[in-house]
């Protein structure tokens, strides 16, 4: 079979990685996130109450709930897009804290340039420098006249790339990611693994990839009308633990 191949018949992969990099612009010290009683009701519906959450340096956390709704609102909550109905979210005074929201909407109602769109981002008159935002945007696979196009016709998956070339701009020290694999190919969702794998800061992270939460997280809190189950462990042993089941059927009954 090696006698037979022949070199000029192999074409080379057309697979393209995104470099997703998170970088900490500053480490953060000991206290991180203090939450204390709180709750949201939406719609007339209960999502959660009694939430008690201290997070730890080192916490990379996935997060879940049965109702998808109730994760997405306390994302929300701890990015300061939503007032809870009782309870209080404090920040550790180091830390800085990068947001992906379940709906990029609007991010994405100006009809400008991807050049123009991520320069909006920017801290300084360095980054602001087309051939710095660029390089940050050819991470992303957007070289060359792709960075010129509208932010207005892009796809799905387009705009997940752009909103990490947004995340990786802020250099936070921890990462609010709520279903960041949605609309991704799986070069992508390789790419934000094991960068995630790697991050040296805090995580919280909500997400329907096995794989994913099984390999980033270190602890897993569940949201649940009548309080949280917190657990210093892997998504895996969370799911065979049959203590936590029992529990689980308890708080949503």
């Amino acid at each position: 079979m090696i006698d037979k191949l022949n070199i000029d018949d192999i074409k080379p992969s057309s697979r393209r990685y995104p470099a997703i990099i998170f970088e900490m612009e500053r480490e953060a010290g000991d206290q991180i996130l203090d939450v204390k009683g709180l709750e949201k009701t939406k719609d007339g519906e209960l999502l959660f109450s009694n939430i008690d959450l201290n997070l730890k340096k080192g916490d990379k956390v996935a997060v879940l709930s049965k109702n998808s709704l109730a994760i997405t609102e306390f994302f929300e909550i701890l990015a300061g897009n939503v007032e809870a109905d009782k309870g209080s979210v404090a920040w550790g005074v180091t830390t800085t804290q990068s947001h992906m929201p379940l709906d990029n909407t609007k991010f994405f109602q100006e009809d400008q340039s991807l050049v123009d769109w991520l320069r909006q981002f920017t801290k300084n008159d360095e980054e602001r420098h087309e051939e710095f935002v660029r390089g940050f945007l050819g991470r992303m696979l957007f070289s060359g006249d792709e960075a010129l196009k509208s932010c207005k016709v892009l796809s799905g998956g387009e705009k997940m790339r752009c909103m990490f070339s947004r995340m990786m701009l802020q250099k936070a020290n921890v990462l609010l990611l709520d279903e960041p694999t949605n609309h991704l190919d799986l070069e992508s969702i390789t790419t934000l693994n094991n960068s995630l794998s790697n991050f040296k800061g805090n995580i919280l992270l909500a997400s329907h990839d096995h794989e994913m939460l099984s390999t980033v997280c270190n602890r897993i809190i569940e949201l649940t009308p009548t309080g949280i189950i917190d657990r210093e462990m892997t998504y895996d042993e969370y799911l065979a633990d049959k203590k936590v089941k029992e529990l689980r059927e308890k708080m949503y009954s």
